[in-house]
């Protein structure tokens, strides 16, 4: 069965996901946490726990795409893809060589990583967009890639199966607004708004680290806990009551000095302006590549909740709304129960799985 199996690898600097593909479908998808700008070790650790839950893993095919070359543990993201890259080829010598996505390059195999590490750094979002373009191809001829995690959201057009974008790098999607830094669970609360409302009037919000989206989302009851993997702020408890204190300091409160309600309140206009602030870029973006109405959305990440009033922002400007999970990741007899569901939080690694194995059929 080896020979048939291949590990799609998302390497994050936050989290890895991975996702066990035999004979073209989809059987199991797993996230680790990883720290990684606190050492190489947590990636390693992340590995060996895969090792356990796959021991197929061994002596299957592995497809590669990273983020993690962004951390500060690196001195520049060259190093950081060649150090991510040699470790995970050390981490299965009895495997077929690994071989890393690097968008417009193809694949490429451990020699050259070091002259190509510029196209494979950060192209996570490339390969879950191709390979929705791919899927979609004579279905719907175009679209728009939604993915919504825990610390950024990717927005990438397509029509004609193809990724219809000219930015790559991670400078050119933040000029396009194909990059926005902001998700569902680390992002920084201060970094959401400059201004909040309360109580009928504007607020200015500190800028000091005292809450995370992840406490806007806990509250609303919105946030799965399983993607709630982080500390908190104040590396407190992350019940009601604490996530209302964490809330309460944006603005120089205290959670007593309000109600419950107020505070959900207050949550609930949180959301509101990363929902204006993401249906600004949608609509930006659907513009940019001339998009019809009738394109099609896909949804993925672990904020995939958000979508629906997403589009609404950007006034309804797509009339359909697939998600990857359910819709693109092609599930195998004997897939684990959570399969579809971890599938759409870890697009990107079931993407590289399934493009590395139609590249081998």
């Amino acid at each position: 069965m080896a020979e048939a199996t291949v590990i799609g690898w998302d390497i994050g600097g936050a989290h890895v996901k991975a996702c066990l593909l035999q004979r073209g479908r989809v059987i199991d998808v797993a996230q680790w946490t990883c720290p990684l700008w606190q050492g190489i070790e947590h990636l390693e650790r992340a590995l060996q726990s895969a090792r356990e839950r796959w021991p197929a893993a061994a002596r299957a095919r592995h497809a590669v795409t990273m983020t993690g070359e962004m951390v500060d543990l690196f001195e520049h993201r060259e190093e950081g893809v060649q150090r991510i890259a040699a470790l995970l080829c050390d981490a299965w010598p009895e495997a077929p060589p690994l071989q890393f996505f690097a968008g417009d390059r193809g694949w490429c195999g451990r020699e050259r990583v070091a002259g190509e590490w510029a196209h494979i750094a950060s192209a996570n979002w490339l390969a879950t967009a191709l390979h929705a373009a791919r899927e979609l191809d004579g279905f719907q001829r175009e679209g728009v890639l939604v993915d919504i995690g825990s610390t950024t959201t990717d927005i990438i057009a397509f029509k004609g199966g193809r990724v219809v974008t000219q930015a790559r790098s991670d400078v050119q999607r933040l000029a396009t607004g194909e990059l926005v830094y902001q998700g569902v669970v680390r992002t920084p609360l201060c970094g959401l708004a400059r201004q909040i409302p309360w109580r009928g009037q504007p607020l200015n919000v500190m800028n000091e680290y005292f809450a995370t989206v992840a406490d806007v989302y806990r509250l609303t009851g919105e946030l799965d806990a399983a993607h709630d993997l982080y500390p908190s702020a104040d590396n407190a408890p992350k019940d009601a009551a604490a996530t209302r204190k964490r809330l309460a300091r944006m603005i120089g409160m205290d959670a007593r000095d309000a109600s419950d309600a107020e505070w959900l309140l207050f949550a609930q206009d949180w959301r509101a302006a990363q929902v204006a602030e993401l249906g600004t870029q949608l609509q930006r973006v659907m513009a940019m590549h001339a998009l019809s109405a009738d394109a099609v959305v896909v949804s993925a990440g672990c904020g995939d909740f958000l979508v629906a009033d997403v589009l609404a922002q950007a006034h309804g400007a797509a009339c359909a709304c697939r998600s990857y999970g359910a819709d693109l990741a092609r599930l195998g007899a004997g897939a684990a129960p959570d399969a579809t569901r971890w599938a759409q939080v870890c697009a990107p690694s079931v993407a590289v799985a399934m493009l590395l194995d139609m590249e081998l059929r």
